[in-house]
């Protein structure tokens, strides 16, 4: 384990940054989004979550997948290029860490999405415990650890000094990087830096204890129970609060669905591209037929089962939902998974 002072962190960035792209939590307009970090970039690792997760870098909002053109009676498609340099991404949460692991069981799975694969390979992830988890976390419940966020090289703020774990082989590598460029400041930790975190994850599993959300019951969402749940009446008032807007998906470090279109730039040709869709849409899934899902009821069921009973039930048991609580906290209708979990798991209409 090394750590580096809190007031050195620039020069770990531009160490960075000098060898390969570096994404980070970035404050820009009052909001913080994982943004390139540069010299005139303002770092934000103390929020604790970003408004959009890490995702991005992975899964972009937008991306153009192959750019075609009709010319002189000739069509020619222009593949875009797959991601072929290394990159880090720093500060990501142990949620949004499990977050991308659910994505890889979407993604990496036969048929395989090269964009993504891509991205995966030449991307180093570099985590960052909690320190102070808020009343809107839930990430217990699906065996997220806080304390202890995984990835290629995990790290934790503990009063002034970075502490910073290699994990990965990608990570050794990145460690080495480091020491190389900051010889003088990016030190071994020592027996007292590991007591210092291991009294730091003490205190913050402390607190995700005491959390509201820490302790849902989830015993009723498994594969066996699919019917009654996908038929309970329940259904029938919770969705009428929701506006159908998507804030939920479009914060959610784990939803994955995207729509492909079109953008006829004339002379220049036709991009090709996908973007982020949502299952709360109307046209969502629309087909020459029309759309098998007619009404919100039917557009919210399928989002929350997906997140709580499809997805485990074909990934071994791992959720769908990472119990970062975004969706809890920008819901303009107060409406998340916390209150279906609550009203399906039999704890009433809390």
């Amino acid at each position: 384990m090394y750590q580096i002072a809190k007031n050195k962190l620039n020069d770990l960035y531009q160490a960075i940054s000098e060898k390969e792209d570096l994404f980070l939590p970035v404050s820009k307009g009052g909001q913080t989004n994982y943004g390139l970090w540069t010299n005139e970039a303002v770092a934000d690792i103390d929020t604790l979550k970003t408004v959009k997760s890490g995702k991005d870098c992975f899964f972009p909002q937008s991306e153009v997948l192959y750019k075609s053109r009709h010319e002189n009676g000739k069509i020619s498609i222009d593949p875009t290029e797959l991601q072929n340099k290394p990159f880090v991404v720093f500060g990501m949460r142990a949620c949004d860490v499990r977050a991308v692991k659910v994505l890889d069981n979407v993604f990496l799975t036969d048929p395989v999405d090269s964009y993504y694969a891509a991205r995966r390979e030449h991307g180093t992830i570099v985590s960052l415990a909690c320190h102070e988890p808020e009343e809107t976390c839930f990430c217990k419940n699906f065996d997220v650890d806080a304390a202890e966020p995984g990835a290629d090289v995990e790290t934790w703020m503990v009063g002034e000094s970075l502490y910073w774990k290699a994990l990965t082989e990608k990570g050794e590598s990145l460690t080495a990087l480091v020491k190389e460029a900051l010889a003088d400041s990016f030190a071994e930790a020592g027996a007292e830096g590991e007591k210092k975190v291991e009294k730091e994850q003490a205190a913050v599993r402390g607190i995700i204890e005491k959390l509201p959300l820490s302790h849902l019951d989830l015993s009723r969402f498994k594969p066996e129970n699919t019917m009654e749940l996908f038929d309970s009446p329940a259904w029938e008032d919770m969705y009428k609060p929701c506006l159908a807007c998507g804030t939920c998906t479009f914060v959610c470090p784990t939803c994955q669905c995207y729509d492909i279109r079109d953008f006829d730039g004339g002379k220049a040709g036709i991009r090709h591209y996908r973007c982020w869709d949502s299952c709360m849409y109307s046209d969502f899934t629309m087909m020459a037929h029309g759309n098998m899902r007619t009404s919100q009821l039917q557009r919210f069921r399928q989002r929350f089962m997906h997140k709580l009973v499809y997805y485990p039930a074909n990934n071994d048991g791992m959720y769908s939902c990472v119990g970062c609580g975004r969706c809890v906290s920008k819901c303009p209708s107060s409406l998340n998974i916390v209150k279906v979990i609550k009203k399906l798991g039999g704890e009433g209409n809390e």
